[in-house]
């Protein structure tokens, strides 16, 4: 095994981890928002991850380019996909937990999600 090929095995290693602390992140916490949080952080670490190994296995630079679009394009619209969501559960008003944070923005939206 070269160093590249354990390089590459690290990596895909590190993205599964975090992919699969995702799932039971998803499956183990209480409430959407923290839900929302798992999958948001720990999945996007573990596709960089996995998208890192595969682009630095493949010796091709148009597939390891690709990669890297790949990873760009999952920094930009994961995060705001799990802010949209946890945004939706909170303009729905489904209900945090008891011993959460304050809710500062409680009767700032109005019917249509909109700030007042």
């Amino acid at each position: 095994m070269t160093i590249l090929e354990t390089i590459t095995f690290i990596l895909c290693l590190m993205g599964v981890f975090f992919m699969l602390l995702s799932s039971f992140g998803l499956l183990r916490l209480p409430d959407v928002y923290t839900r929302g949080h798992s999958a948001g952080k720990a999945g996007t670490i573990g596709v960089i991850g996995v998208l890192l190994g595969v682009g630095l296995y493949h010796a091709d630079p148009l597939a390891t380019a690709k990669m890297l679009a790949l990873i760009v394009f999952f920094l930009l619209t994961s995060p705001v996909a799990a802010q949209i969501i946890e945004r939706a559960a909170f303009v729905t008003e489904v209900e945090m937990l008891e011993n959460d944070a304050p809710n500062d923005l409680k009767g700032r939206y109005d019917e249509h999600g909109n700030l007042r």
